[in-house]
């Protein structure tokens, strides 16, 4: 494929788009899926094809639309109309009151006029619900494939990675890495062979960003992929994704086989002198593959164990070659910003933190689902506006942002800015972007043992003070919850998270222990409440008693 035929491709989707007087669109994600989208999805084509419709009606699985709690989801995008709360029934409404009589089944209309909507600035998330997930026409329609083009033909690899670098871009998968650093020292490396990675291995409870992309906008991440292959001089890439997600996995496969039939991957793209292939690697559920290191050895066949660094894995990564390892929603910023320029991601956000980061907002929330807002939008907007707040009867009591690594934040603290810095301040990370809500009826104590009893189940085992240290935590914690403990045994506790924290191999580890100290931080008195007066207290072998008193 040249360029020409691209732009001809392009144009053509659109043409043959702008003949349909209605375009049906419907969630095709795991989310609704889950809740019955398939058969919306087919009375929805029964019915256009009783009408007999077929020609100037289209019904088309997109990726996720955002409002999860409300699935199955359809949006009839001729009048930009969003249903919720779709059933076969409904469907079948839809098509007979709504397309055929232009009458909106107003019963399941969903206002897309409210701040959940209309707070967002969707860049990874922009064709999310909007095209045919499983469309490379579509994805080349939207722009698809126009920043890899650009990058072949307009610029330098320096040129590439100087306008990422200039962009502000950081790694969406927790640490905050600057991209355009890491691409030039991959660059610079010296290696027979260089790696582009992408850790799509997202297992934080409540986090489900990167399996929405993938699902949503697969081609998004290849294009993101073979420019940093262009940039770093790699000739092929890996997507390491965790087998939980069979239709992330399903649709990476298919965009694969589409965009390597259409000469956008495979040798000589776009007639260029560039090769770049993508293969798939499937995890086996260890959380601990998450953390880099670990994951380069589980693609070349070992166990998943991660190894002390430095050496970093951009200078000696898979099979000890300099190794790009970025995560879905970072590659999915790539293209456009070679598209539209750095200037333009970097006028967004903060000064430090720039673009948009995607959260999937999950807990006690009335809002369920997936956003993407600007950096440093106030934690205050994301909950009460655009998540609609606790349900009725409670009040906002914490977020929990970054997952088992991440921390806990308090009430008082709902005017932070959600960027990198901000959250650090107060115990937190960004993470790859689960954020979990809990109302006045959570107890704090039970969120961090359930914390540290996912990362004590998940720890490889491979260094003492994790293997070892988060069972002592969850011991402690156990204990407090059931109050049994005493003064000595939070001094203990917080000793142990500190050593921990402090002496672990790896990321798994080193941040297991933030929820417990978070909760600590600003939820002290829920501990304190739980303990055994030291005086009355009868001990148990190994605990001290102040017999002073």
């Amino acid at each position: 494929m040249t360029l020409e035929d691209l732009q001809d491709l392009a144009e053509q989707e659109r043409e043959r788009q702008d003949q349909k007087k209605h375009r049906v669109l419907f969630c095709s994600a795991a989310g609704c899926a889950s809740c019955g989208a398939d058969k919306v999805s087919a009375a929805l084509k029964a019915k256009v094809k009783e009408h007999a419709l077929d020609k100037e009606c289209e019904v088309i699985g997109t990726g996720c639309m955002g409002l999860c709690g409300e699935g199955p989801l359809v949006k009839v995008q001729s009048d930009d109309t969003m249903y919720r709360n779709v059933d076969v029934r409904t469907a079948e409404k839809i098509v007979e009151s709504h397309i055929v009589n232009g009458k909106k089944v107003d019963a399941h209309v969903c206002d897309t006029n409210v701040p959940f909507f209309t707070s967002q600035t969707r860049i990874v998330l922009e064709n999310c619900g909007r095209t045919n997930s499983e469309s490379i026409d579509e994805y080349v329609a939207a722009e698809g494939y126009a920043g890899l083009a650009k990058a072949l033909t307009e610029m330098q690899p320096a040129d590439v990675i100087e306008e990422v670098r200039k962009s502000g871009l950081r790694g969406r998968g927790g640490a905050g890495y600057s991209t355009g650093l890491k691409w030039g020292i991959v660059r610079k490396a010296h290696g027979e062979q260089k790696y582009v990675v992408c850790n799509a291995d997202e297992g934080d409870p409540g986090a489900f960003m990167d399996r929405s992309v993938l699902e949503g906008d697969p081609h998004r991440v290849l294009e993101g992929m073979a420019i940093a292959g262009y940039a770093v001089g790699a000739q092929q890439g890996y997507i390491y994704c965790r087998a939980e997600y069979p239709l992330a996995i399903e649709r990476l496969k298919l965009a694969i086989k589409q965009a390597e039939k259409a000469g956008l991957l495979g040798n000589r793209i776009l007639e260029s002198q560039f090769n770049f292939r993508i293969d798939i690697r499937i995890g086996a559920g260890a959380f601990v593959c998450g953390e880099e290191t670990a994951l380069l050895a589980s693609i070349e066949g070992k166990r998943g164990n991660p190894r002390p660094r430095p050496p970093f894995p951009s200078e000696k990564g898979l099979w000890g070659m300099p190794t790009v390892i970025n995560n879905v929603e970072t590659y999915a910023n790539v293209a456009p910003i070679i598209r539209k320029g750095s200037d333009w991601f970097a006028g967004i956000g903060t000064e430090k933190s720039k673009g948009t980061k995607v959260f999937a907002l999950a807990g006690n929330i009335r809002n369920t689902g997936l956003i993407e807002v600007p950096m440093g939008i106030p934690l205050r907007t994301i909950i009460f506006d655009i998540g609609g707040g606790t349900p009725d009867g409670t009040e906002f009591k914490a977020a929990q942002t970054g997952g088992p690594s991440g921390g806990c934040i308090p009430a008082d603290q709902l005017d932070l800015p959600v960027d990198y810095e901000s959250l650090m301040k107060v115990g937190s990370i960004m993470g790859s972007g689960g954020l979990i809500v809990m109302d006045s009826t959570s107890r704090m104590v039970e969120v961090a043992k359930f914390f540290m009893q996912f990362c004590m189940d998940e720890s490889c085992g491979k260094c003492i003070p994790c293997r070892v240290g988060t069972r002592h935590i969850y011991g402690l914690l156990d204990k407090i919850s059931k109050k049994k403990a005493t003064q000595d045994d939070m001094v203990l506790l917080e000793e142990l998270c500190m050593m921990v924290k402090e002496t672990s191999l790896c990321g798994l580890g080193q941040s297991a222990p933030n929820p417990v100290l978070s909760t600590l931080r600003f939820f002290r008195h829920e501990y304190e409440q739980l303990l055994q007066p030291v005086e009355t207290f009868e001990g148990e072998p190994g605990i001290v008693v102040d017999f002073e008193k």
